[in-house]
């Protein structure tokens, strides 16, 4: 198992949506390590909510057994999770959420990850925001 770290150590962050892009990812937190493509168990990806920014719903997880999310997994610094911090407006529109991943080759990570702070009404994506989304699962080779 891999630990998460804090107080100035790296942790490991769990991308799930548009942080999987590595180009936002290097944007948004620069000293990133891609580390691997890993799964959520028991949760699933949806959009809610209304973001300006993204003109249209923006992407959560939320519990649903059986369900997985497939994402990726980064080794950040504590600045790089204060960064992040920032893009995702915690912990007014997001929170953090400590959640345990595992990998195709049997690798477990317990990670951080950002979950909407209001599961509000399911929506609609922008395609913008579905592109970026899309181009993280190309980065990572998901699809």
């Amino acid at each position: 198992m891999h630990a998460v770290y804090i107080n100035g150590m790296a942790m490991y962050y769990f991308a799930y949506a548009s942080n999987m892009n590595r180009q936002q990812m290097s944007e948004r937190c620069p000293d990133a390590r891609a580390v691997a493509v890993a799964t959520l168990p028991n949760f699933k990806l949806i959009f809610t909510g209304f973001s300006r920014q993204r003109k249209g719903a923006e992407a959560t997880i939320r519990g649903s057994k059986g369900d997985k999310v497939i994402g990726a997994v980064y080794e950040i610094s504590e600045a790089g999770l204060r960064k992040l911090d920032k893009w995702e407006e915690y912990p007014v529109n997001y929170r953090h959420l400590d959640v345990r991943v595992y990998t195709d080759g049997g690798d477990m990570y317990d990670a951080i990850t950002f979950i909407k702070s209001r599961q509000e009404e399911e929506g609609k994506p922008s395609p913008a925001y579905l592109a970026v989304i899309q181009q993280g699962f190309r980065d990572w080779g998901i699809i």
